[in-house]
């Protein structure tokens, strides 16, 4: 970790496990856009690129089961998100995570898609009844379950982006306040100190 510990705890944790501008411009994977990575605006933490951020980092983590990273950073490019946090939200889908996810996706999918046996239909039902009913069964579950991931990653991105804004803007709101309070203290001080 570089440079002087910050107030929170919050701020030191992501300096140190976010991935740093130089460090994607020499990613080989990154190699071709590269210098596009440099551009400070990518980097900058505002009201606008942290909330895009956000989105794009989880419609990746549940879109692609690999390469997430390479992809919220190829997408925060063209919508001026902010790299380090797309990139960081990504791990929400990792090794560990992901038999929650797929479980979760497989029942997204099975809720908005409604399948059961009554709209299958009477010729799934005769081949599900040979010898390949091991693999329709299978062909149906990985179908659910990619359409869930689907639903999940619009819809988390869509969640991510309006959470991320309102915690934004009640971070902004309670430092502005903060502010405003010491202004009125020293305030209040100095024409304490004049009357006296």
């Amino acid at each position: 970790m570089t440079g002087k510990p910050s107030k929170t705890f919050l701020a030191d944790w992501l300096r140190k496990y976010m991935p740093t501008r130089e460090g994607m411009a020499r990613n080989k994977y990154l190699a071709p856009i590269a210098h596009r990575f440099l551009t400070p605006e990518l980097w900058r933490f505002t009201r606008r690129s942290v909330p895009r951020g956000v989105a794009l980092g989880l419609f990746a983590a549940f879109i692609v089961p690999v390469g997430q990273i390479f992809l919220a950073a190829f997408l925060a490019l063209p919508a001026r998100a902010n790299v380090p946090v797309a990139a960081l939200v990504t791990f929400v889908t990792n090794p560990f995570t992901l038999p929650f996810w797929l479980l979760v996706a497989n029942k997204v999918g099975r809720f908005v898609l409604k399948v059961d046996a009554v709209t299958v239909g009477f010729a799934n039902d005769e081949l599900a009844s040979g010898r390949w009913a091991f693999a329709i069964d299978a062909f149906q579950v990985a179908g659910v379950t990619a359409f869930g991931f689907v639903v999940l990653s619009v819809v988390s991105a869509a969640f991510g982006y309006v959470l991320s804004s309102v915690v934004w803007r009640m971070i902004v709101a309670r430092k502005r306040a903060r502010r405003l309070r010491q202004m009125e203290i020293r305030l209040d001080q100095r024409l304490g100190t004049r009357e006296g």
